[in-house]
C-alpha cells in the first residue's frame, strides 16, 4: 500500500528488501545535497529491512545519519536539528507485526505531502542514482536523538515542567515493545513522576494489539487500579499516537487526547485548531469554550498538517490519539502530547475522569470492513440519507454525513486494504445503528 502515509504491506509479499532499497535509492535522488536521517521502530524484521535501506542511500551517494529505535516523531526532529536533506523512518506505525513500512520525511521534517508523495512514486522504478566507488555515503551513528526529543518537550512553554514534578505523579506507561519505553523513562523521570513501564523492552514482540485503542488497553488499565496511579499512557509501536487510561483504571481510549491537550494548550493562548474528518466533535466543543473553531481536513497527517499551516493552528492533530503541537513540530508526537496532558491535569488539581467529564459525553463506533472495489459514493450517500436527514456531506475522503450533532464517516484506508467505518453519537446505540446502516449502504452499492 502506498501513499500519503509512505509504503507499507507485510514482509516477505508487498515489503522485501529489493523492494525497501529501491525506494530508499529513489527517495534519495529526489533530495538536495545533504545527509539523511534514519530511524526504526523495534518490530523483528527491522534489523534484516535496515541493511536493505541503508544499502539504497549509502550506495545512492547519502550520508546516513543512523538514530537507531527511536519514535517517528524524533526521526522528523532529528531532521530538523541536523539540517539534513530528509529522512526515512523504517516502521509500520501500528499495524500487526507482520507489517513493516517506509515513510518518507521532507527536509522540513513534515511527511511528504499528498503532492510530493505522488511525485516520488510516480518515480519508484525509474533507474536507480548509483554513486561511483569514491561516492559511496558514509553511515554516522548519532547516539543522542531520544535526549534532544525530551529536551526540546521540556523546553516548552506548554509543558509546566516544574508543577508536574511538584504534583509527583504516579503514572502507567505501557510502551507495547515498541520504540517508546526509553523516551518515557527519560521523560517522566525527569518530570518527577513515580513511573512504572510496562513492555519497556524494544522487542517488537507486541503484547497487545499494536494500535491503542480502549479494549486493547486491559492489562495497563488493571495496573493503573492495582497501584492506585494517577493516570495511564499508552503508546503505539512508534510512538506516535497516545491513548489513556483514568486513575479508576477506566480507559478512555484514543479520541480524548487530543480534545484534552487542545483544552490545556488553548487555555494558555486562544488559536485556530484542526483534525481531520474522523475526529471526535468533542475537539469543536472544547475549541467553542475559547471562541475559536476547527478546521476539518482529510484523514493522514501530512493534510492535517497543511491545515495548520495554513491557518497557522495552535493545535492540531488526528481522533487516533495523535497529538501534533505546531511550537515543537509538525509531526504527531505521544511523549508530547503526554506531557501537555499532565500539564493541564496538575494545573487543574482535578483527577483524570473529573476533566474528562467536562467534555461531551459522546460515543463512538468503529468498524472495518474487507475493501473489495472502488464504492460508489453517490450511492451510498444515497442510501444514508433517511438515517441523518438534512445534513451536510463531504466527499473530499470517502463521504461522511452529519446532522443534528452526529455523524458518520466511511472511506478506504491509508494503512490497511479496509474500509474505516467510524460513527459518533449520543448514546452508543446510535451510534452502533449508524455504522450498521453505514455497513449496509456500502454492501448494497
Amino acid at each position: 500500500m502506498a501513499g500519503v502515509s509512505g509504503v507499507r504491506g507485510i514482509v516477505g509479499e508487498g515489503i522485501t528488501s529489493e523492494r525497501l532499497l529501491r525506494l530508499a535509492a529513489v527517495f534519495a535522488g529526489t533530495l538536495e545535497p545533504g545527509p539523511v536521517v534514519f530511524g526504526r521502530d523495534s518490530r523483528p524484521s527491522g534489523e534484516a529491512l535496515r541493511h536493505a535501506v541503508l544499502a539504497g542511500l549509502l550506495g545512492a551517494g547519502r550520508d546516513v545519519l543512523e538514530i537507531g529505535i527511536v519514535p517517528t516523531p524524533t526521526v522528523q526532529l532529528s531532521v530538523e536539528r541536523h539540517h539534513a536533506a530528509g529522512g526515512i523512518a523504517l516502521t509500520a506505525s501500528h499495524n500487526p507485526v507482520q507489517w513493516n513500512a517506509l515513510k518518507f520525511v521532507g527536509p522540513s521534517g513534515r511527511f511528504l505531502n499528498p503532492a510530493e508523495a505522488a511525485a516520488f512514486l510516480a518515480r519508484a522504478e525509474d533507474p536507480l542514482p548509483a554513486a561511483a566507488w569514491d561516492a559511496l555515503g558514509r553511515l554516522r551513528p548519532v547516539a543522542d536523538a531520544v535526549e534532544h526529543h525530551v529536551d526540546l518537550i521540556l523546553g516548552l512553554a506548554e509543558v509546566n515542567a516544574g508543577a508536574i514534578a511538584k504534583a509527583r505523579l504516579r503514572v502507567i506507561v505501557d510502551a507495547v515493545h515498541g520504540a517508546g519505553g526509553a523516551i518515557a523513562r527519560r521523560l517522566f523521570e525527569r518530570l518527577g513522576c513515580d513511573l512504572t513501564i510496562l513492555f519497556e523492552e524494544p522487542t517488537g514482540r507486541f503484547p497487545r494489539v499494536p494500535e491503542p485503542l480502549a479494549e486493547h488497553l486491559g492489562a495497563l488499565a488493571a495496573e493503573v487500579k492495582k497501584q492506585g496511579a494517577d493516570l495511564g499512557l499508552a503508546f503505539d509501536p512508534d510512538v506516535d499516537r497516545l491513548s489513556l487510561v483514568d486513575e479508576t483504571g477506566t480507559a478512555i481510549g484514543e479520541e480524548c487526547s487530543l480534545p484534552l491537550a487542545a483544552d490545556h494548550v488553548l487555555g494558555l493562548r486562544s488559536g485556530p485548531v484542526v483534525t481531520n474528518l474522523s475526529t471526535s466533535a468533542r475537539l469543536e466543543a472544547v475549541a467553542a469554550r475559547y471562541g475559536q473553531t476547527v478546521l476539518r481536513t482529510p484523514v493522514g497527517e501530512a493534510n492535517v498538517v497543511q491545515g495548520i499551516l495554513d491557518t497557522r493552528a495552535r493545535i492540531g492533530g488526528e481522533g487516533n490519539g495523535g497529538v501534533i503541537l505546531p511550537a515543537l513540530h509538525l509531526g504527531r508526537d505521544a511523549p508530547a502530547g503526554a506531557a501537555l496532558v499532565l500539564s493541564g491535569l496538575v494545573e487543574r488539581g482535578v483527577p483524570l475522569s473529573r476533566w474528562v467529564a467536562e467534555l461531551p459525553a459522546l460515543v463512538m463506533v468503529k468498524e472495518k470492513l474487507p475493501l473489495t472495489a472502488a464504492p460508489d459514493w453517490d450511492r451510498v450517500a444515497r442510501a444514508l440519507a433517511s438515517e441523518l436527514p438534512g445534513g451536510e456531506t463531504d466527499r473530499r475522503d470517502g463521504l461522511r454525513m452529519a446532522a443534528g450533532g452526529e455523524w458518520v464517516h466511511l472511506r478506504p484506508s491509508g494503512t490497511e486494504p479496509v474500509i474505516r467505518v467510524i460513527a459518533e453519537a449520543a448514546t452508543r446505540e446510535r451510534a452502533a445503528g449508524l455504522v450498521a446502516a453505514a455497513s449496509r449502504a456500502l454492501a448494497a452499492a
